[in-house]
C-alpha cells in the first residue's frame, strides 16, 4: 500500500470515530480545549501505525485517546490545585439531539463531570469507558495498563463512588428548562420569593472566574444565601445584563450577556422540579469556543 493510500485510510477512520474519541477525551478532562490537544496528539500517533495490523481500529484509537488523555489529566491535576477559586468544566456546546441519548447527557452534565473530577485519574478513565461507552474490560485493560481483574475492580470502585454523589434520577430537557424560566422570570424580576420557591433548600452555587472574573471565592450552599447573592449582585450592576436560552453539556442552560457580551454560561442541576446547583462560568479561557463553535453531537 502506498503511503498516500495509507494515509487517506488512516484519515477516513479517523474522521469516522472522531466525535467518540472527542467526547472521550472530554468526559476525561473537562476542557473542550484540552481535549482537542489530545486528538491531535492521537492523531500524529494514529498516521505512523500500521493498519494492516490492527484487528479493531476504533479500539486502537481510543486507547490512544485514553492514553493521551490519562497523561494531559496528571499535567491538568497539578495545575488546579493553584486554580483561583472554584474549577468547573469547560460548557460544552451540544446540538438538541445529544439529550436524546440520556445516559449520554447525562455523562456531560455538569453535575456529572463535578463528580468525575473526585476520582482519579485512572479510575476516572475506567468508569469512562466502561459505563459510558461499554468498551470491554479487556480493551481498558490494555488502554491504562492493567490487568481486566484490576480493571474489573477500579470499575466497581469508581462506579460505587459516583452513583453516591450523581443525582438521583435523569431529569427530561423539558423539565429543566421549565425550572430555568421560572429562575430566569423570578431573576430578572428581582423576586426573593420567586428564587425561594424553584431553589431547592440545599442549592449550591458555583462560580469559576479562574482569577481573571469575579466569582465567589467558595461554593455558597442554601436557598437563601444564594437568592440574595443573586438579586444582589444583579442590582449592582453598571452595564445592562441578559440572558439567553442555550444546550449546554446535553441539557438547557443560559447564557449571560454583560453590556452585549457573552460573560458567563450559567448551568444547572434540577431535581423534583427544583434547582438544586449552580453553575456559573466566567472564566474568559472557558467561553472563547462558545461564541464561535457549532454544536457538537458527540460520539
Amino acid at each position: 500500500m502506498s503511503e498516500d493510500r495509507a494515509i487517506d485510510r488512516a484519515t477516513e477512520t479517523f474522521v469516522a470515530h472522531r466525535n467518540l474519541l472527542f467526547t472521550v477525551a472530554y468526559e476525561m478532562l473537562g476542557s473542550a480545549a484540552d481535549s482537542e490537544d489530545v486528538l491531535q496528539e492521537t492523531w500524529l500517533r494514529w498516521v505512523e501505525v500500521d493498519l494492516e495490523q490492527v484487528r479493531d481500529q476504533r479500539a486502537y484509537l481510543v486507547r490512544i485517546t485514553t492514553r493521551q488523555a490519562l497523561n494531559r489529566l496528571r499535567t491538568m491535576s497539578r495545575r488546579r490545585e493553584s486554580y483561583v477559586g472554584p474549577w468547573l468544566p469547560e460548557p460544552l456546546l451540544t446540538a438538541p439531539d445529544v439529550a436524546q441519548d440520556v445516559e449520554l447527557a447525562e455523562s456531560v452534565s455538569m453535575a456529572v463531570m463535578l463528580v468525575l473530577e473526585t476520582l482519579s485519574p485512572t479510575e476516572r478513565a475506567v468508569f469512562v469507558l466502561r459505563e459510558v461507552f461499554d468498551v470491554g474490560y479487556d480493551e481498558i485493560a490494555a488502554a491504562v495498563d492493567k490487568t481486566p481483574a484490576a480493571v474489573r475492580q477500579i470499575a466497581h470502585r469508581a462506579r460505587r463512588h459516583v452513583d453516591a454523589r450523581r443525582p438521583r434520577a435523569v431529569v427530561s430537557q423539558k423539565e429543566t428548562r421549565a425550572a430555568l424560566e421560572s429562575f430566569l422570570r423570578a431573576l430578572e424580576g428581582g423576586d426573593l420569593q420567586g428564587l425561594l420557591d424553584v431553589l431547592a433548600p440545599e442549592v449550591v452555587y458555583m462560580g469559576d472566574g479562574g482569577g481573571v472574573k469575579h466569582a465567589a471565592p467558595r461554593p455558597i450552599i442554601g436557598a437563601d444565601k444564594v437568592a440574595r447573592l443573586l438579586v444582589g449582585g444583579l442590582g449592582k450592576s453598571t452595564v445592562p445584563i441578559a440572558f439567553g436560552p442555550t444546550t449546554v453539556n446535553g441539557s438547557p442552560a443560559l447564557e449571560v450577556h454583560l453590556d452585549g457580551e457573552l460573560d458567563g454560561i450559567m448551568a444547572a442541576r434540577v431535581e423534583a422540579g427544583r434547582i438544586t446547583g449552580i453553575y456559573l462560568v466566567r472564566n474568559p479561557e472557558k467561553l472563547s469556543r462558545i461564541a464561535s463553535e457549532t454544536p457538537l453531537t458527540l460520539r
